[in-house]
């Protein structure tokens, strides 16, 4: 009777790493999305910066940029 033995078996080292890697990549997407957030929240602060003639050539009034500003930065 012999004992065939199929497939890979992980040993204590692989499964470390292998978690380890799961949780650099959750790590990164969190980072990214928060980066992204960042992003969005600066480019609403500048809509206040900008003129009325600037804000027509964007096609947005002055009471929309204000609106646009006021949403949260995270959320939204």
């Amino acid at each position: 009777m012999a004992l065939e033995l199929s497939g890979t078996f992980e040993t204590p080292r692989d499964i470390v790493r292998s978690k380890l890697r799961g949780v650099a990549r959750w790590s990164l997407r969190l980072l990214m999305t928060i980066e992204h957030h960042l992003e969005k929240r600066c480019s609403r602060r500048t809509l206040l910066e900008l003129t009325d003639d600037e804000l027509c050539d964007v096609g947005l009034t002055r009471a929309q940029a204000r609106a646009e500003t006021s949403k949260s930065w995270f959320w939204s």
